[in-house]
């Protein structure tokens, strides 16, 4: 002390500790201003977040083109989710790895088809043989809908037969629910406004609730500013786990600035974050690994790998 002393009446300035530079959606003070971690309901019991981490792979069967659940031949697809799965619990053992395949049962369409709602539903055969796919795997599903010019309101009932079940949960994709654009899916970007994910939460609150399951985990893309409106007014539920997905692709840097700007900046209760095998390496960047993703603040619990 008396040195340190001695040195400022030297006029010796004190030497700081270096400031620490992160990276956009790292740092860890950006993310307590803005509100995290999120004030979150209890925890009930079979709740999957945050004690876990769910690792996911997204697509379609019948498209090679939508993802890596139908890139691949099936036992193929599922040892590669074993892999990826395995490495995310290497990068971080405090946090069990729940694999998952995230299946987009309605899929937005170009062209209006026969209900004039630009999209397609899947065939209940694929969802059942998918949902097979994932007890082998050890893995939970996802029901994924793009609405297209449909309303969620309209076409979520029709998955009670199998929302039912205690291993399935949901995402809705705002890029592809056009209703009030009246474009077609594919030349704009739509938009999901908090009383529709507040619809959709409820309905998966009733689910729970009548059916007598463990909380269901909700996903909800989002990439731009209006992919979600009005995000503080979004009803937080026990029975209900939200996760808002940080869906876009590019070069890494590009998908901090995303995440930060469009999850990070505006918290509703967790975070996830997704890869893109061919879109975000593309123009020769490197796939983002788990141990880039776990310098994020905060970190996600929910990747999905297309």
């Amino acid at each position: 002390m008396a040195n340190r002393t001695a040195s400022l009446r030297k006029g010796v300035p004190e030497i700081s500790a270096p400031k620490i530079k992160y990276n956009a959606g790292e740092d860890p003070e950006y993310a307590r201003l803005k509100g995290w971690p999120a004030n979150v309901p209890a925890l009930l019991p079979g709740s999957i977040l945050p004690a876990k981490r769910i690792v996911a792979y997204y697509g379609n069967p019948l498209s090679k083109k939508m993802g890596a659940l139908g890139e691949y031949q099936k036992d193929d697809m599922l040892r590669r989710l074993k892999g990826e799965s395995a490495r995310w619990q290497a990068a971080d053992p405090s946090l069990p790895v729940q694999p998952a395949l995230h299946l987009i049962a309605v899929v937005a369409q170009g062209a209006p088809g026969k209900a004039g709602k630009y999209r397609m539903l899947m065939p209940d055969k694929i969802i059942n043989e998918v949902y097979g796919w994932a007890k082998e795997a050890g893995a939970i599903m996802f029901i994924d809908i793009q609405t297209g010019h449909d309303d969620i309101r309209t076409i979520l009932p029709r998955f009670e037969w199998i929302l039912k079940n205690p291993d399935v949960h949901l995402g809705i994709d705002p890029e592809f629910n056009l209703i009030s654009s009246g474009k077609k899916p594919g030349t704009k970007i739509g938009t999901y406004d908090a009383a529709d994910i507040n619809f959709a939460a409820g309905y998966l609150q009733g689910l729970v609730k009548r059916y007598n399951l463990p909380p269901k985990v909700f996903i909800v893309h989002r990439f731009t500013r209006n992919g979600v409106t009005n995000s503080k007014s979004i009803t937080l539920r026990p029975e209900v786990q939200i996760v808002m997905h940080m869906d876009g692709w590019g070069a890494p840097w590009l998908k901090r600035d995303s995440y930060k700007d469009y999850i990070v900046a505006e918290p509703v209760q967790y975070t996830g974050f997704k890869l893109f095998y061919h879109n975000d390496t593309k123009k020769g960047d490197p796939l983002m690994t788990p141990q880039d993703l776990l310098k994020l603040n905060p970190k996600p619990v929910y990747i999905q790998y297309q």
